[in-house]
């Protein structure tokens, strides 16, 4: 590990991954609520094109693939609040009409070669240098600081549209923020995991997080703590593995995905198991069945053969073992 830091590539790669960890989950909590969970998708076919007008005219890429993804991202806001029939299609068109002039814009530049070309589609971290860390923390501060202030009104549009509507809100103007901020994002994290796997790194931790939250606030937390797991412990996987950062960061979030997913399943087993148990008791359970009685929250637990017993509906819910009683 010492080793791997005193590598500048490293330490910058390091840095970047941390910044898109921190703010692809944080938009990307407001689209999984809208339902719009792969337009970073989308947008990132659009910003390659951008990518590609920087490369040919000698440009940054990352301001030039800036300007692209907020226009697609206005562009969509637009369409979907048009309620045309036809919107879907002019997406379609826009989306892959993108790439494909970014293919073609990339191709004909002397500056380029295929290999410019993957590191933008599928990610180049290592090639992260000072100059886009600078640009990608500026962008990053921005979608924390919008993020946050919006937080709340974010969610009142994204939870539902027409009572935010009704109740005043400039729901249009919000919607176009937060089309503005998931560009900004997909520029963040476009050397990190690249534009073609962009849409993972913003919904997956997502998904993983609603399986651990239990309301909304705990699950933003969980899903930046996730992403940030997710794009650190990819890059120094990668390192050590000799594979693609990209890729490996992906299935890194697919495998915290599943490890969360599987161990909730088996403790919704478990606590299933343990209901059954509880139904088949024999014994009544009162003041006077010469089993202690424990306070717990708005009811009475009795001690039964080292378990905590609660009467509920006709049987009773196991509610803890003996030594838990003891630990309180």
């Amino acid at each position: 590990m010492t080793e791997m830091l005193e590598l500048t590539f490293m330490r910058q790669a390091l840095v970047a991954a941390l910044l898109a960890g921190v703010a692809a989950p944080l938009v990307g909590t407001f689209l999984v609520q809208r339902r719009m969970s792969l337009i970073g998708d989308g947008m990132g076919h659009v910003a390659l094109a951008g990518v590609a007008v920087g490369i040919l005219t000698g440009q940054a890429p990352v301001l030039t693939a800036l300007v692209a993804a907020v226009f697609a991202g206005v562009a969509i806001e637009l369409i979907r609040a048009s309620g045309r029939t036809s919107g879907d299609v002019a997406l379609a068109v826009m989306f892959y009409g993108g790439i494909a002039l970014g293919v073609v814009l990339i191709a004909r530049s002397t500056a380029s070669s295929p290999a410019n070309l993957t590191a933008y589609l599928f990610g180049a971290i290592l090639t992260t240098n000072a100059g886009d860390l600078v640009v990608l923390a500026a962008l990053t501060v921005v979608v924390l600081a919008v993020t946050l202030l919006l937080r709340p009104r974010f969610f009142a549009v994204a939870n539902d549209e027409e009572y935010a509507r009704a109740a005043g809100m400039p729901v249009m103007a919000y919607n176009l923020v937060l089309a503005v901020l998931t560009a900004v994002t997909v520029v963040v994290s476009m050397r990190v995991v690249g534009l073609l796997l962009i849409s993972a790194l913003m919904i997956i931790p997502n998904a993983t997080a609603q399986v651990l939250a239990r309301s909304f606030g705990s699950s933003v937390r969980w899903a930046v703590l996730l992403g940030v797991l997710s794009s650190v412990g990819g890059v120094l996987v990668s390192y050590w593995a000799e594979t693609p950062s990209g890729g490996t960061i992906v299935l890194m979030a697919i495998a915290l995905f599943l490890a969360v997913t599987g161990l909730a399943g088996l403790a919704a087993r478990a606590r299933r198991a343990a209901h059954r148990r509880a139904e088949r008791h024999d014994h009544e359970h009162g003041p006077r069945c010469g089993h202690e009685a424990v306070e717990h929250d708005d009811h009475v637990d009795y001690l039964h053969d080292g378990h905590r017993h609660a009467a509920h509906e006709g049987h009773y819910d196991e509610h803890g073992r003996h030594e838990e009683v003891v630990q309180r």
